[in-house]
């Protein structure tokens, strides 16, 4: 009886085991699908030469970097500024693609993000790649740190 008592309480615990760890997967390939459909959506508000609505995917925050060729901008306001100023008409917005390479889950909190960005315009092509750090605020995931290149 000992031995089968036993043997039952290690097979409960395996199989508890072996869910949690199905649901932490499920969960990670979840968020990365979700984290996925939000970029489809920023790509579609930069493409209707939206910038304000591209940056709701951004964290609200004076804390949120932005990494460019000029170095890091500090806060929502200064990088909403900067794409406003950088990208004034939708000439100059042209199409944006993204191409996401890479997806590493962290935690259930925290989730990189690499991949390729190209913008078609009318007058060129311009391209460069991309480490997105995005982060489940509440119940949003959000990008607290972009660098852009």
């Amino acid at each position: 009886m000992k031995y089968f008592l036993s043997s039952f309480l290690i097979s409960m615990t395996i199989a508890v085991m072996q869910s949690c760890a199905s649901k932490t997967e499920y969960s990670a390939t979840r968020d990365m699908a979700t984290i996925d459909s939000l970029m489809l959506a920023q790509q579609a508000a930069w493409n209707k030469a939206d910038i304000p609505a591209f940056m709701e995917y951004y964290w609200k925050s004076d804390s949120l970097k932005f990494t460019g060729r000029r170095g890091i901008t500090y806060g929502w306001n200064a990088t909403l500024s900067n794409y406003q100023k950088s990208y004034s008409t939708p000439e100059d917005m042209g199409k944006l693609e993204f191409s996401n390479k890479a997806h590493e889950s962290i935690d259930d909190k925290n989730a990189l993000v690499i991949g390729q960005w190209t913008l078609f315009r009318v007058a060129d092509t311009l391209g460069g790649y991309y480490t997105l750090h995005w982060k489940k605020i509440g119940e949003q995931w959000l990008i607290v740190s972009d660098h852009t290149s």
